[in-house]
């Protein structure tokens, strides 16, 4: 018999006692004896009834929010109990940034996986998409750049990178040891599109500059970018990886100023602790990175 928070979140859901009732394989009937006793359990009616048709009210909707909460509690405490017999074992899902699957997100996997045989599942997105994962609870954590707007989530930082200027090598600035966006206001802009990281962090840039970038091309990967960059389509800003631009035709030159670079940090939920594996891992990052906020 499926508990009560379960069938309630069913037929809150529906507003439907056939369909609810269905999707549970109780009869309409026991569905409906089972709803009556709860408002009568509680002195007062969670819906609202028109004829047949249900739909939930302000009881019926703190019911709900509540009944969610409590299952997420019990979730969390089964995997919690699981973690106990067996705390070598798990999955967690991590989101992250596309161009942090080149060289981060492996790295990391890793060194984790020589202190816990654990699973992965990998979501690539722009970063708005991947913090939003977390918030729906469709993924354990996120590694994004820059550090999420709001309250609603927990960040960690776990490196800084330097931020330059991705020009192609036989531009006139190519061997510039330092340069200020301003000194290229005028050159057409290769940019990620809106929602991805880097294009917020070039905004933030310009508007700091008080730059208008002339933005030609838009994209959703670093790498097409660079490809971009060193096709002399425009110049944008990267930033500069340890091991090398992504294309042999572009120069990244530093940035001058006070924004230069870029703080990547791993989020999670702050209303929604989490247990085994994703918790596990969540420590190891931020033992590697720093301490949390």
């Amino acid at each position: 018999m499926r508990s009560e928070m379960d069938w309630f979140v069913e037929l809150a859901e529906m507003e439907n006692v056939s369909a609810a009732a269905d999707e549970l394989h109780l009869s309409q009937p026991t569905l409906s004896r089972m709803l009556g006793r709860l408002e009568r359990d509680l002195d007062t009616t969670l819906f609202d009834r028109t004829g047949r048709r249900l739909s939930l009210n302000d009881r019926g909707r703190v019911y709900l929010h509540h009944c969610r909460r409590a299952r997420a509690e019990m979730d969390a405490a089964r995997a919690a109990i699981r973690d106990l017999v067996d705390p070598v074992e798990g999955t967690v899902r991590l989101a992250f940034l596309h161009s942090f699957g080149v060289r981060l997100v492996p790295e990391l996997i890793v060194g984790f996986r020589h202190e816990a045989r654990v699973s992965f599942t990998l979501f690539q997105d722009a970063a708005e998409v991947v913090a939003d994962r977390v918030r729906s609870d469709d993924a354990d954590l996120a590694i994004v750049s820059p550090r999420p707007t709001g309250t609603d989530l927990v960040w960690a930082p776990l490196m800084t990178q330097r931020l330059g200027l991705a020009v192609p090598t036989d531009h006139h600035l190519a061997d510039r040891a330092e340069i200020a966006l301003a000194e290229v206001a005028s050159e057409p802009f290769v940019a990620m599109s809106a929602g991805f990281g880097m294009r917020r962090i070039l905004d933030d840039l310009c508007a700091a500059e008080d730059v208008r970038p002339d933005i030609t091309f838009e994209t959703t990967e670093l790498g097409t970018i660079a490809g971009l960059v060193g096709a002399g389509l425009g110049v944008s800003v990267m930033p500069i990886e340890e091991y090398g631009p992504l294309a042999p035709e572009v120069a990244l030159i530093p940035l001058a100023g006070a924004q230069t670079t870029r703080e990547i940090v791993l989020v999670w939920r702050r209303d929604r602790p989490l247990v085994g594996a994703a918790s596990r891992f969540r420590d190891f990052v931020v033992q590697r990175g720093g301490t949390s906020t």
